[in-house]
């Protein structure tokens, strides 16, 4: 049968002739970017997506492209606003034509592009990070740790190859005070896409030997702020929340807190800020340690003056008595030996023999008085003794106990607990670097020094 047909080409000329007379000339359009790719001559190639309510299943795609000259300008404005690479995965507004050839079909040609969309998507996808972290009750779980005393057993998550590595080691090595630090590098990718799950990993190491750490120190600095979008993450954020140890960030940067420096312990702009915080954090305590041991010391030397003083009173104020209940015991005796004196003499022409007996009677009481006073007089003073005593071991064995806490302390009883020095020259080797082969090597043990060679 002769039916009438027409050609492909002339079938996609008729297409581009229709679209191009019924639509405007530009759109504006919101879609996803994916699969960005530039070529050798400065060309953007990509494609733009958008899928369904839930993120899943793609519902619409089309070929996109930006010429060399265009893609120039826009990808300098774009990043220099949002701070990230215009790459795949980017919500974007942009303005584009529609193109149909005959040959390569339906593409969208890029003309301009609006990067506060980008970034208001970002700013609600941060917010809808924070507020499920709320939900969840781990925002602050972190937040809420204590940070031990001292702070010097450190793992550290970063590149190790990171400037800001270096210059966070080299701090805690050289700080002013001369404190020791302990610190284990957990090595991690901390800029690409597998930031986030690299990150993680590292604190799942660290979980393993958590009771070997005081705190877990994540470090960037430097780089492209362009990859900070992966510190916005749920993952890593909650897993940084929910973490056993406080986390300190350092991710080197001065712009709004990313998600992770909201869920961290201690968030610092920059590698050696971290070192710093924890070096003064130490100062602080070393300079409270400090004030407790002066106050200890002029606490005990005043109770000790205060306590001689009110012994002393006390010693003078009942020897003051013993000697006023002498006198008067020795004024009642010659009361009574008068009396006596006095009735003898009236009856002794009666009675002889009766008053010599009475006499005798009244001689043996008189000693019996006066013995039993000797008795009460050794009585009182050996209690006030005993008292005394007992006043001047209590004193002591808190003074003793001030001086117990101060020990624990002190640098040697830091080495009695199984910590060792490593010199060389009479310096502290504080770097493996260092040491070379033949060197000879002094190891400081709690009870003498060890000397070694390097093979």
């Amino acid at each position: 049968m002769n039916r009438p047909a027409i050609s492909l080409y002339e079938l996609n000329n008729l297409i581009k002739g229709v679209l191009k007379d019924t639509l405007p000339e530009v759109f504006w359009i919101r879609a996803e970017t994916s699969d960005v790719r530039v070529n050798q001559n400065g060309h953007c190639y990509l494609e733009f997506i958008e899928k369904d309510i839930n993120g899943r299943a793609l519902i619409a795609k089309a070929r996109g492209m930006i010429w060399a000259n265009t893609f120039y300008i826009l990808k300098a404005y774009f990043e220099n606003t949002t701070k990230q690479t215009f790459s795949s995965g980017l919500k974007v507004l942009v303005q584009v034509s529609v193109e149909f050839h005959e040959l390569y079909g339906f593409t969208l040609t890029v003309h301009d592009i609006d990067p506060t969309y980008t970034l208001g998507d970002q700013a609600l996808n941060r917010a809808a990070i924070i507020k499920q972290l709320e939900e969840d009750g781990v925002l602050s779980l972190n937040k809420e740790l204590e940070l031990p005393i001292p702070t010097n057993k450190i793992a550290i998550i970063s590149s190790p190859t990171a400037a800001g590595y270096e210059d966070f080691l080299d701090q805690l090595a050289n700080n002013p005070y001369g404190f020791i630090f302990y610190t284990k590098l957990f090595p991690a990718l901390m800029q690409g896409e597998r930031t986030e799950s690299s990150i993680i990993s590292a604190l799942e190491r660290i979980y393993e030997y958590q009771d070997c750490f005081d705190a877990v120190v994540i470090i960037r600095g430097g780089g492209a702020t362009s990859d900070l979008s992966s510190f916005d993450s749920y993952l890593l954020a909650a897993s940084c929340a929910q973490f056993p140890l406080p986390v300190i960030t350092g991710i080197g940067h001065e712009r709004d807190d990313t998600v992770l420096d909201i869920v961290a312990h201690t968030r610092m702009k920059t590698p050696t800020a971290v070192a710093e915080f924890l070096i003064s954090n130490i100062a602080e305590t070393a300079m409270e340690l400090d004030e407790m041991a002066h106050d200890i010391v002029s606490v005990v030397t005043q109770r000790l003056q205060d306590e001689a003083v009110r012994l002393s009173v006390f010693e003078t104020k009942n020897t003051f008595l013993l000697k006023a209940w002498l006198k008067e015991q020795d004024a009642i005796l010659a009361s009574a030996k008068n009396v006596l004196v006095r009735g003898l003499q009236s009856s002794h022409k009666e009675n002889q023999n009766k008053l010599s007996s009475f006499q005798d009677v009244l001689v043996r009481e008189s000693q019996q008085l006066n013995k039993e006073s000797i008795n009460n007089l050794t009585v009182f003073e050996n209690t006030l003794k005993r008292v005394a005593l007992q006043k001047f071991k209590d004193e002591n064995t808190q003074l003793e106990m001030f001086d117990k806490h101060l020990l624990l302390a002190s640098p040697e009883n830091i080495l009695k607990k199984g910590y060792t020095l490593t010199m060389k020259d009479g310096k502290v080797i504080k770097q493996s670097s260092v040491v070379k082969k033949g060197d000879k090597l002094t190891t400081v043990f709690a009870d003498g020094k060890l000397d070694s060679i390097v093979n």
